[in-house]
């Protein structure tokens, strides 16, 4: 039980009251009420075939984009194409994601790493991995792994720069206070450079996977022979709309999904930190 001394005379005082955050079932009822308005309006403007600055008659409906969706949802090659594009990602993307810390620890803890590796990658990063394909079809015998490498190129670079970034970020101080008790190089970066970057190394891989499923579906399209991205480019070459839109809900869902489970590995890795008080999820 605790006292708070009070000045005599002095009225008495009161507890601050402070507005109470949204609890979690009213956000998930908001952001559930948000989707559903969302398709509520494709249905109408494209149900009433409005013609404004766009052309939503041209459009198919959210009826007939759920129709077709329930339809691939029973076939083999639905699920088959899925599995193949999370394949490329999962691979593509652990290989960017264990190369690319280690060049961004690399490249900000020494001056020689620097030096060479530096003005190499800065040449490279402002090239799009998308434009990387003809490199890919000359580099690589198969197709598969072409598209593997774009999607590895896709998030190489987010993850090195934000791990460099995070890396130079780390105060001088906290690694001086290691030394001074006898820590050498590797106690350094294992108790205190590593940990510190941590949170900088997460944005980077959250950035990441988004790019990965940019460019995987991109190289699928343009090169690929099955695949979320393959099947949606051919739905559109025999005028399949409905089949267009469903492959890019499942593609829409399988980024979120992903993303989603990232950044939830993020916090598992980070829960060290103190709590946000901004809204997150």
């Amino acid at each position: 039980m605790s006292t708070t001394l009070q000045r005599p005379g002095a009225p008495p005082r009161t507890a601050v009251q402070r507005p109470a955050r949204p609890g979690r079932a009213r956000r998930r009822l908001l952001r559930t009420a948000s989707l559903l308005a969302f398709v509520g309006l494709w249905q109408l403007l494209t149900a009433q075939h409005v013609q404004a600055w766009v052309r939503f008659d041209h459009l198919p409906t959210a009826v007939q984009v759920g129709q077709a969706f329930g339809r691939q949802l029973g076939t083999g090659p639905y699920w088959q194409d899925l599995a193949d594009s999370l394949r490329r990602i999962g691979t593509g993307f652990l290989l960017a994601a264990v190369l690319g810390v280690a060049v961004g620890v690399l490249t900000a803890r020494s001056r020689w790493a620097a030096d060479l590796l530096g003005p190499v990658l800065e040449l490279i990063r402002p090239i799009p991995a998308i434009a990387l394909v003809p490199v890919a079809i000359m580099l690589f015998p198969e197709n598969e792994q072409g598209i593997v490498f774009i999607t590895f190129t896709a998030a190489f670079f987010p993850v090195t720069v934000s791990t460099r970034h995070a890396v130079r970020a780390v105060p001088p101080l906290w690694e001086d206070a290691v030394r001074t008790m006898g820590g050498g190089r590797a106690r350094v970066l294992r108790s205190v450079v590593l940990p510190a970057a941590l949170p900088g190394v997460v944005g980077g891989l959250s950035v990441g996977i988004g790019v990965s499923w940019i460019c995987v579906i991109s190289a699928e399209m343009v090169s690929g022979q099955y695949g979320v991205g393959y099947r949606t480019w051919q739905a559109y070459t025999v005028l399949d709309y409905p089949g267009v839109f469903v492959g890019m809900a499942t593609i829409g869902l399988l980024g979120w999904l992903t993303s989603g489970a990232v950044e939830l590995t993020g916090r598992r890795l980070t829960a060290w930190l103190p709590p946000r008080t901004g809204g997150g999820r």
